[in-house]
């Protein structure tokens, strides 16, 4: 796409503005009374810049379009009183060409409705001051409608084409955020199944070669070896390889570990994570409970993982069954330094 710099384009019709200008200049000698023509020259220049001003939104102020409108019917109103319309006024009629770029620069800066209205005061005015609808060719009255439908039908045609411009750009990065979710679900995928692949396949073979007759701590291991498979599913970013190992280590020793990953420490960088699973590694592998259950927080919230760790109570025959006792609750902060300190906590939920 070719960019046009706006400053080029501001020049452009600032210097064509001031033709107009220059060639009521050239016929001040033609009206009865040259003031009022001077007095129009001076609203239409600065109708002009007010319309040119470089401003952040390509769209005209209201105001500026409605005072370009005003301008038009004062200036027709100023100028041609002063001349006689059936003899040969020559540039002296320079108003008709200057309301024409007035109006085309209206439109360009999206504002059709105030610039098909400043032709209609145009027309009109020239009509009831030739009152001969036949002259309106010969004084050039033609061109300012033709003007502003072909700025009209451009600014359109750009605005459109601005539009789809946008609508591809915006398909277009969604299309690169699909292919970059996918070959992150497929690289994701991959490593899953390479981990997955160097803890079951040995397993496995074993069970083939075995023909499925295992032994006690076979199938304790096979269950532990399910478990972490699951934990690949449902703990996801509480996982490194160290936690692997402690977790596998608690479930041999009979602790039962449930990780659950809810999304909520998906914003962390490496080195947040790294400390964050450190911490989980930690206290897995120095924990004496029963149960231990690793979640994590809500992404807004300052914890990152809560840990707890429950101890069930002994269960003498003949009594009822008690609530497991609290042993561990930590809260591993997002921010290094404010873990809380591991054990029962009164404070804490049982």
């Amino acid at each position: 796409m070719i960019a046009i710099p706006r400053l080029l384009l501001v020049g452009l019709a600032a210097i064509f503005s001031s033709f107009h200008l220059v060639l009521g200049v050239s016929a001040l000698d033609v009206p009865s009374n040259p003031w009022p023509g001077v007095v129009a020259m001076v609203l239409y220049a600065v109708a002009t810049a007010l319309s040119l001003f470089p401003l952040r939104s390509v769209r005209m102020p209201v105001g500026v379009a409605a005072g370009n409108v005003a301008v038009s019917a004062v200036s027709l109103i100023l100028v041609l009183p002063q001349l006689d319309p059936d003899a040969e006024n020559g540039y002296a009629t320079w108003i008709i060409g200057a309301i024409g770029t007035l109006m085309t620069i209206t439109v360009v800066r999206q504002r059709a409705l105030f610039a098909w209205a400043g032709i209609v005061v145009m027309v009109l005015g020239i009509l009831v001051w030739t009152r001969d609808p036949l002259q309106l060719p010969e004084l050039g009255v033609i061109g300012g409608p033709i003007w502003v439908g072909i700025g009209q039908a451009a600014t359109m045609a750009i605005v459109r084409a601005t539009r789809d411009a946008r609508l591809f750009e915006l398909a277009e990065q969604r299309a690169a955020e699909w292919e970059a979710q996918e070959e992150a679900e497929f690289y994701e995928r991959r490593v899953r199944l390479g981990q997955m692949d160097r803890v079951v396949a040995p397993m496995l073979r074993a069970v083939i070669a075995a023909e499925g007759r295992l032994s006690a701590d076979q199938r304790q291991e096979c269950l532990h070896l399910e478990a972490a498979m699951r934990d690949e599913i449902r703990g996801r970013r509480l996982l490194d390889d160290r936690v692997r190992q402690e977790v596998l280590e608690a479930r041999r020793r009979g602790v039962e570990v449930t990780l659950l990953d809810d999304g909520g420490i998906d914003d962390l960088d490496r080195h947040q994570h790294a400390r964050v699973t450190a911490v989980i590694a930690q206290q897995i592998g120095d924990s004496t409970a029963d149960r231990l259950v690793v979640r994590t927080a809500r992404p807004d919230d300052e914890v990152a993982v809560t840990i707890v760790g429950l101890r069930d109570a002994a269960e003498p025959a003949g009594t009822d069954e008690e609530e497991p006792t609290l042993e561990l609750w930590l809260e591993v902060p997002r921010t290094p330094g404010r873990e809380k300190e591991p054990g029962a906590d009164d404070s804490a939920p049982g």
